[in-house]
């Protein structure tokens, strides 16, 4: 697998390797049109058909790589990007956050063992708080004017209780499940996460922007098309007005005269909203009728 253009010419973008967010980012730049050609075990996807180069690392290594110019753009999730410019300092620039990618949604929060004596932020003076993400959980602590000490702790975090090596974590929660199986109660949220696009800081080379802004508007583009759906549905004339107002999200929809129909009209709308059955409901009490609610592929402004 032989790239056929220069380093200098191709695009390189970091994506986690394996976890939560891998199928995700994969999924969101083949819908952008690239066709990835990735063998077994290989940390290496080619793009047969543009020059983007796809590297699959930990996740941890994806806001440096980005942020030293390795890769022009990384797919990582919030917390880790935000955990890391923490740790930069004010003196170095952190890679620029492009736009969230809703999806990997979770949370990192405090957790409290059901038998222990804290129960909230406020009891943790003097105590101990093991995080994978020590400097977050050092900025909430700061602001909730609480002086603990911080474990760091890699790994299985919630056993740290159990260990003795902490009174309260800090972790990373979707379900809440990991936290119930290991006695502990889900507390206040610390940052609230999902997948973003990170850029390096630096203005890339001439041989990369027009097709680095390529890509950045097709990835806008499937993200807005995630939630917009394209409507049609039959209506009379003299409920445009109230079909229009309930149609969430909507510029002006297109109007077209119905054949052998003086007053009733098609009417087609791009919704950038969800639509719901409440929403179908509304619009059927309005006067609408044949209503057909369908996914949109791909957007572009």
């Amino acid at each position: 697998m032989t790239p056929k253009w220069k380093r200098s010419e191709r695009v390189q973008i970091a994506v986690q390797k394996s976890g939560r967010l891998t199928d995700h980012s994969i999924a969101l730049l083949k819908r952008c049109g690239l066709r990835l050609t990735r063998g077994t075990d290989q940390l290496l996807a080619v793009a047969e058909n543009m020059p983007v180069d796809v590297l699959l690392v930990r996740d941890d290594e994806i806001p440096g790589l980005v942020r030293e110019g390795a890769c022009d753009l990384g797919i990582v999730g919030l917390n880790v990007a935000e955990e890391q410019r923490l740790a930069l300092g004010p003196e170095k620039a952190p890679p620029k956050a492009l736009r969230n990618l809703d999806f990997g949604g979770c949370r990192l929060a405090m957790a409290y063992p059901k038998d222990g004596a804290a129960k909230a932020v406020a009891d943790l003076d003097g105590l101990r708080v093991a995080s994978s993400y020590p400097k977050l959980t050092a900025r909430f602590l700061d602001q909730a004017g609480v002086k603990a000490e911080i474990v760091p702790f890699s790994g299985a975090v919630e056993l740290a209780p159990r260990l003795g090596r902490a009174e309260a974590i800090c972790d990373l929660v979707s379900s809440g499940k990991t936290l119930a199986a290991n006695q502990l109660d889900e507390g206040e949220t610390v940052l609230k996460s999902q997948a973003a696009l990170l850029a390096c800081p630096a203005e890339p080379p001439a041989a990369r922007r027009e097709l680095l802004e390529l890509l950045k508007r097709r990835i806008d583009g499937v993200m807005q098309a995630r939630e917009t759906k394209y409507i049609m549905l039959h209506a009379p004339r003299g409920a445009l007005r109230a079909i229009a107002e309930l149609l969430p999200g909507s510029e002006s929809p297109t109007i077209m005269a119905l054949e052998g129909s003086e007053d009733r009209v098609a009417v087609h709308a791009v919704c950038r909203e969800s639509i719901f059955w409440e929403t179908l409901e509304a619009l059927k009490e309005a006067g609408a009728s044949s209503m057909l609610v369908l996914p949109v592929e791909k957007m572009l402004e």
